[in-house]
């Protein structure tokens, strides 16, 4: 045991996910984290540390839906042990089960939706793994938490959670997320696959296809974010994610700026027009990004940036007159107006198409996650942006200006 070299990512070991004292240990994210596969190879671990300490019992894998074996982590934990000679020598595989040589130690699956009632008897939980959770009901909690209550002098059981979210009002989010924050008895963290230092090729080629073809639900499957299209999310349906180089003939290039600091980033793009199509070409940020260091940077990442005209909120005279003394000659202030954002929103959304090249990320992101506020009691989007994922699209704004009619009813004198 004390020989086995169990490597983990970067975040759980800062995170002491594995070695803090915890009742409840919970990983939650989108697809490609590896969250699954870690703890599959934890739950190997664990029972051979058990195996160790003289205990005798079942480590229970439970989904909320099970109609067979090939629904459950029965594979995902046999190609652990096929991948590790340590695990191999200790664990005995069957078709249809996995245990110790001595049998004191074996796995167990079954579907809450299904076995529920039949978990009250089971003898000797040691610890439950409950994945792919997010569709748990509270019912199913409620009836599964005291049955693991195996406890003696050396060992407590504990419940292991992995899910993918989709709804922040799922009774998994809320109590493994919401309602443990500050709990000492759970361990909660976001696992996505930037934390995943063994993300492959195939995984990427995947995501990227995904990216680009699949923009609706990419934040849902790549990054952990909640499952939710609806009218409030502004430019739903309204960009696409292509490949494309911007042409001669084309109005632009179209450069924004938009300053950030400590919590957001100060955000650069470069986009063009041609008739009734807006390309967005290019993309530049970055968090605590020092003022002295911006001109480089943004220079960087888009060429030649600095040869072209680029737009930056006035509020910020100062900063826009150090840049311009600074790397980036061209810098222009914009007023804002009353209505001025919805103003530049609706401008956006008046192209009939929105083209974001697959390597503005950011860009992409926030397209598909800035939303309206939505009251709370009724649920009516009320048309009022939320003042947040907007910095690449207010840089977008500001290039945008001078193109904006200037006889709109909102936009005044410049």
């Amino acid at each position: 045991m004390s020989e086995y070299n169990f490597i983990i990512a970067p975040k759980l070991q800062g995170a002491e996910f594995f070695t803090s004292t915890a009742m409840y240990r919970c990983l939650w994210g989108g697809r490609g984290s590896g969250k699954t596969r870690t703890i599959a190879e934890a739950c190997l671990l664990w029972g051979m540390m058990f195996h160790s300490m003289g205990l005798h019992g079942q480590i229970v894998c439970a989904r909320e839906f099970l109609n067979s074996l090939e629904d459950s982590s029965l594979a995902e934990l046999k190609a652990v042990i096929e991948e590790k000679p340590e695990l191999a020598a200790f664990w005995d595989v069957g078709a249809n089960y996995i245990r110790s040589h001595d049998k004191k130690i074996y796995f167990t699956f079954i579907g809450l939706n299904q076995n529920l009632n039949s978990v009250k008897s089971r003898a000797r939980i040691l610890l439950c793994w409950v994945d792919e959770a997010e569709t748990v009901s509270n019912t199913a909690w409620t009836k599964l938490i005291p049955t693991v209550r195996y406890e003696d002098d050396e060992w407590t059981a504990e419940i292991w959670v992995s899910f993918n979210p989709e709804s922040p009002e799922s009774s998994t989010y809320r109590r493994f997320v919401i309602d443990a924050q500050d709990d000492p008895d759970f361990i909660t963290l976001k696992l996505n696959y930037t934390d995943n230092p063994w993300f492959g090729s195939k995984m990427e080629s995947d995501r990227l296809r995904d990216f680009k073809n699949n923009p609706d639900d990419y934040d849902w499957i790549w990054e952990g974010a909640f499952r939710t299209i609806s009218d409030a999310q502004i430019f739903a349906g309204k960009f696409d994610v292509e490949e494309f180089e911007p042409r001669p003939n084309w109005s632009g290039p179209h450069q924004g700026l938009d300053f950030g600091f400590a919590q957001d980033p100060t955000a650069a793009v470069r986009c063009y027009v041609h008739g009734d199509t807006l390309y967005i070409r290019n993309e530049a940020g970055k968090v605590r990004l020092e003022l002295d260091d911006t001109s480089a940077f943004v220079s960087d990442k888009i060429d030649e940036f600095s040869k072209f005209s680029t737009r930056a909120d006035s509020a910020r005279p100062e900063t826009i007159s150090y840049l311009r003394r600074h790397g980036l000659p061209r810098m222009e202030s914009v007023k804002k107006w009353a209505g001025s954002v919805e103003d530049g929103i609706q401008f956006i959304r008046s192209f009939s198409r929105v083209v974001i090249h697959p390597e503005c990320e950011a860009v992409a992101r926030e397209f598909r996650v800035y939303s309206y506020k939505v009251d709370r009691l009724s649920g009516d989007v009320l048309r009022k942006p939320v003042d947040a994922d907007n910095h690449y699209i207010d840089a977008l704004r500001y290039a945008l200006v001078p193109l904006m009619k200037p006889s709109a009813p909102s936009i005044r004198s410049l």
